[in-house]
């Protein structure tokens, strides 16, 4: 019967489109030319996708999980076992009219994605929301809500990554999602020097943020250089050499931020500064990436300044927050082999600023991870060991560590 249903359906569409081929100019097709022109159809890094007939709309449909394990040790404190859903992503893109004026959407749904629920505040259950206009090769223009240029690992999907996370300079320092405008203009070869430029001018206030009472705004910049040419298959956009680049690659990039009048303690993330007071605050990124026959090497430095860190309670000054002001470098190093294993190293280190080093410690950050890659970055098995060491302003240290066990499934 649904067999049945499906082919009168068919039908009638395609008497229907027959009887418009004269107003239209569309050539005339059989029942079978037009299934196939309907049938979904699956790319990789595209998802799965589906076309109207006449080319005037295009969505491509993706998701991806993590779910995550994870024994902890935290110093002072009871060891636990930690299992969630890392990760719950719902994507979707395309073009509507024409090619020129695309869009994109994701939606988060998991626990640490979303956030718990506030009186008084948004859900943060929209990641993306996009609209773009290609008018060449060269550049795109953007409209909404979306990942501000900034430093190299943020910008990555998550879903690329070859540990289970980010680092903790990233989760201090980065300049996450916000709304605005963006303009980028690429200059891509393969073989020969390449450039991407990008620009951003946004609210400053982060995702999902309603709460206006000014005209502060945040600047964003960023120059990414590819000395002997373009990653092969996007690899600049993804950890690890699962590709092994034939020839050396090489990318360096510079990205530098000023934020207007933030309402946050992080600038776009964060809690809300005390008292209703604002900062303006400053952030700087470099990247570096080399990958050549299977082995992978990064460095970022990251870092933010404002013009003023504490932040108190006016009705009740024992209460106080602060701008998490410092800096931090990331060294990460890999080695993808032929039979997609992979093992991974990363160091990280992180400094506060003096004024506030008495609330929060340096870090220090040790990982080891094993990764299996069975279907590239789409679904992956991933293990890894973290220790940490935390130094007081008191000389007080922490010792803590964690191992976690990840998969990564998606489209």
């Amino acid at each position: 019967m649904k067999k049945l249903l499906s082919y009168l359906f068919l039908a009638f569409t395609f008497v229907t489109f027959a009887q418009e081929k004269d107003s239209t100019k569309i050539p005339k097709k059989t029942v079978q030319e037009f299934k196939n022109m309907m049938s979904p159809y699956y790319s990789y890094g595209n998802g799965l996708g589906i076309t109207s007939p006449d080319s005037l709309y295009q969505v491509n449909i993706r998701f991806r999980m993590q779910n995550r394990m994870e024994y902890i040790h935290s110093d002072g404190d009871e060891d636990k076992i930690d299992g969630q859903i890392r990760r719950l992503r719902l994507r979707f893109d395309g073009y509507i009219g024409d090619p020129k004026f695309g869009y994109s959407m994701q939606l988060s749904f998991a626990a640490g994605d979303v956030g718990s629920a506030e009186e008084g505040k948004n859900t943060n259950i929209i990641r993306d929301a996009m609209i773009f206009y290609y008018p060449n090769k060269h550049w795109s223009l953007g409209f909404g809500q979306t990942k501000l240029p900034g430093n190299r690992q943020r910008v990555n999907s998550s879903g690329a990554l070859q540990l289970t996370d980010r680092s903790i300079n990233n989760a201090k320092f980065n300049i996450d999602r916000d709304f605005g405008f963006q303009v980028l203009y690429n200059k891509r070869e393969s073989e020969k020097f390449s450039y991407i430029l990008r620009g951003a001018i946004s609210t400053g206030e982060g995702r999902n943020w309603t709460n206006f009472n000014d005209t502060g705004l945040a600047y964003t910049g960023k120059v990414e250089l590819f000395p002997f040419g373009d990653f092969s298959n996007g690899g600049s956009n993804f950890e690890g050499d699962m590709h092994r680049e034939q020839t050396p690659k090489v990318m360096l990039s510079g990205a530098y931020s000023y934020n207007d009048r933030a309402h946050r303690t992080q600038g776009g993330l964060g809690d809300d500064i005390l008292g209703g007071g604002t900062a303006s605050i400053q952030s700087l990124f470099f990247d570096a990436m080399f990958k050549y026959r299977g082995w992978s090497f990064m460095y970022s430095y990251m870092s933010r300044d404002s013009d003023k860190a504490l932040f108190y309670n006016p009705e009740d000054i024992s209460k106080f927050n602060y701008i998490y002001n410092g800096y931090g470098s990331d060294f990460q190093g890999s080695y993808t082999f032929p039979k997609h294993w992979e093992v991974i190293g990363r160091y990280s280190t992180q400094k506060v600023d003096k004024e506030i080093f008495d609330f929060t410690p340096n870090t220090n950050q040790y990982t080891i991870g094993l990764t299996k890659y069975i279907w590239e970055h789409a679904f992956k098995l991933q293990a890894e060991f973290t220790y940490e060491q935390q130094k007081f302003y008191n000389l007080n240290n922490k010792n803590n560590w964690y191992a976690r066990f990840q998969i990564e499934i998606g489209i």
